[in-house]
């Protein structure tokens, strides 16, 4: 079994080295290629300049965004459908498309309001920038609720019109932050309708349970995507169960805040810091993170 991610730790060459670079073909159709390449895509999701390039540095044939982490790093709260938010996922993708040598995805929420033209004139700017796919979930702003499968169909019919190259990932947030999820008849009655519609792959969050997945890989004819649950999956079981697609989310930002949090207190207490899930990364320095965020070879130094 073979994952679209980076190699294997023994392998790998350091964190932060220059990324590579991706084939002659258009990242577009890279990235739908990915989808049904041997193994899964594994997908981390960024929420900066430097975190993206840092993740394509490290291997990673495709980098997604993480609305929370983009939302947070604003101080603005996800998933409310805020105008600022957009701006701020726009100006992002932008930059995105000047630095990145590999496919990007980007959650671009409900479409932040608006009609289908303004969504689709949305998705059409964030493909204008560079990027390869969005997510497009039907999850009403602020936890309220679903869209209706025939809207959300037609924001889907109206982005495809308008770039009909993008890879739509139609997200499904029946099992999204719910204590009691429908059955997944339910997922799977707005998984055909989108499919209908021209989306691309078919993304439910909140689904861990292996039974779950499988029934879900079973039934829907296009690449599924599952966000990965830290404890209850691995990437090799999913790739068993057929998964096409694995997301990070948020995971990676909130990871960023606890690690912050932990040097914070490492300092205040004299301690080292601990914890093997950065080994062989280490802290980079200042003129690497300007590096990472575009100046290139800006002055050395322990500016702070």
């Amino acid at each position: 079994m073979s994952t679209s991610g980076p190699a294997s730790a023994a392998s790998r060459e350091p964190a932060f080295r220059e990324p590579g670079t991706c084939a002659s073909v258009s990242h577009t159709s890279v990235f739908h290629a990915l989808h049904h390449a041997d193994g899964p895509l594994l997908l981390p999701n960024a929420w900066d300049v430097a975190s993206a390039v840092a993740l394509a540095g490290a291997g990673y044939a495709a980098i997604g965004t993480t609305s929370l982490g983009v939302a947070a790093a604003h101080g603005l709260p996800d998933g409310q459908g805020l105008a600022e938010v957009g701006d701020a996922t726009l100006a992002l993708a932008r930059r995105l498309g000047e630095r990145l040598p590999c496919p990007y995805t980007v959650d671009i929420e409900g479409g932040f309001g608006g009609g289908a033209e303004r969504v689709a004139g949305l998705a059409a700017e964030v493909a204008a920038a560079g990027a390869a796919g969005i997510n497009l979930e039907d999850g009403l702003p602020g936890g309220g609720g679903l869209q209706t499968p025939s809207r959300q169909a037609e924001l889907i019919r109206a982005v495809k019109e308008r770039v009909p190259g993008l890879f739509l990932n139609a997200r499904i947030d029946t099992h999204w932050l719910v204590d009691a999820p429908p059955p997944l008849s339910v997922t799977l009655a707005r998984a055909e309708t989108y499919l209908a519609a021209g989306a691309d792959g078919i993304f439910v969050p909140g689904v861990a349970a292996d039974e779950d997945v499988s029934a879900l890989v079973a039934a829907v004819p296009a690449p599924l995507n599952i966000l990965f649950a830290p404890g209850r999956h691995t990437v090799s079981r999913l790739a068993e169960l057929g998964v096409r697609r694995i997301s990070t989310g948020s995971f990676l930002f909130r990871t960023a805040l606890g690690a912050t949090l932990a040097a914070a207190e490492s300092v205040r207490t004299g301690q080292e810091p601990g914890g093997a899930a950065g080994a062989g990364y280490g802290v980079p320095g200042y003129a690497e993170v300007q590096r990472l965020a575009g100046e290139g070879t800006a002055g050395g130094g322990d500016r702070r």
